[in-house]
């Protein structure tokens, strides 16, 4: 039986209707994608990857197309080898452009614009910039420069509920005003090609990405006669139509630190990502410890979650979460749907995610969800939605 077939007074109190009008709440998300993708076969072509064993990494790994940032080849044909410093102004530019465009998508699904933006959370890990994405998506989007914000650098594919999380308090502490989260991940800003199994599992995993979501809390609407509403301070924004955000929990597994991280690497003068192999069952092992903490309290039991929304980590991080929480493949389709249209797109892949929720419009009043990421710590973040 669905959630939403079950009566009010049968729910946990704390997760009863009136949690629903209460709670920070998702007003809209946008996605951006650079205008150039590829083939996971016309990436190894193109850069002259002819290892077998590297080629069976790019062409078994669930992905068909990523939109990356890449160099024009040189004249002979051949992939140019971008420097360091060429790789962060990618990011930086690349960052900028794609922030923008997720932005303004975002804000158009919320039906509100950039005047009603009070609080703004950009998150990144492709590539390091001071000042941070926030600071410069607010001078170029011409955001209200009073507006509060933060930068969460580092963190890495986990990262995007570690921000909406902040978000979500600020959202809570100040009702009815806007609240932005960007997670802007120029994954080809992030990159080493130096023929090695290590480098081939990062390069043919990874694509580019923004992804932005609008969070307001109730009071949605004051009256006309509000003096608090008036010159200089915009209106409260619409109603919420997505779903509340009820709670969120963590786990960090701190024996793992090393499976996921940035290196620098002396002989190329470059940062390379490593990923260890055993990190799909370092999650796995750990995703249902992480969920039973997320309902605990809430009266809730995994059958009654209707919708899942986890990062799009890679094959066998998807497999492995599916299996360890038995989940079907119907439960993580917009998952899988995700890296194999777009690759992992790091801190906003989940994102992409409940885009594809909403798009498809099977998400009814009563139900709840849950949101899924992993990255570095080792460190799986979670958060419980209701419609």
């Amino acid at each position: 039986m669905k959630v939403a077939d079950r009566s009010v007074r049968n729910r946990p109190k704390s997760l009863s209707a009136e949690s629903r009008t209460t709670s920070p709440a998702i007003l809209g998300v946008g996605t951006s994608v650079p205008g150039t993708s590829y083939a996971q076969r016309e990436l190894l072509d193109m850069f002259g990857i002819t290892d077998p064993r590297i080629r069976s990494i790019f062409l078994n790994s669930a992905i068909e197309r990523r939109a990356l940032t890449l160099p024009p080849p040189l004249p002979d044909g051949s992939m140019p080898v971008e420097t360091q410093g060429e790789l962060l102004a990618k990011h930086g530019t690349s960052g900028v452009a794609l922030g923008r465009q997720a932005v303004e998508r975002c804000l158009a699904a919320a039906g509100a614009t950039l005047a009603d933006v009070r609080y703004l959370c950009c998150v990144t890990s492709t590539g390091l910039l001071t000042p941070g994405f926030s600071a410069l998506l607010i001078k170029d989007l011409g955001i209200d420069r009073h507006c509060a914000r933060l930068d969460v650098v580092g963190m890495g594919c986990n990262a995007g509920l570690n921000g909406l999380t902040s978000v979500a308090s600020w959202a809570g502490a100040h009702p009815g005003e806007l609240a932005l989260m960007v997670c802007v991940e120029t994954c080809s800003a992030a990159y080493v090609m130096d023929g090695t199994m290590r480098s081939a599992v990062v390069n043919s995993l990874f694509g580019d990405g923004a992804a932005a979501v609008a969070v307001a809390a109730p009071p949605a609407v004051r009256p006309a006669a509000d003096p608090t509403v008036g010159p200089g301070r915009p209106a409260p924004v619409a109603a919420p139509a997505g779903p509340a955000l009820l709670r969120f929990s963590s786990c960090i597994v701190p024996e793992a630190a090393a499976a996921m991280r940035y290196d620098w690497d002396d002989v190329r003068g470059k940062f390379s990502f490593y990923l260890d192999p055993d990190i799909p069952y370092v999650v796995g092992a750990h995703a249902e410890l992480s969920l039973d903490r997320l309902l605990d309290g809430t009266g809730l039991r995994r059958s009654d979650i209707s919708h899942w929304v986890v990062h799009s980590g890679g094959k066998k991080v998807v497999d492995s979460v599916r299996v360890n929480l038995g989940l079907t493949r119907e439960d993580v389709r917009h998952t899988t749907g995700v890296l194999r249209d777009h690759g992992n797109l790091s801190s906003g892949s989940f994102l992409f995610s409940y885009e594809r929720l909403v798009a498809e419009g099977r998400a009814e009043p009563g139900e709840f969800g849950v949101l899924m990421t992993m990255g570095p710590g080792s460190t799986i973040e979670l958060a419980l939605v209701g419609w």
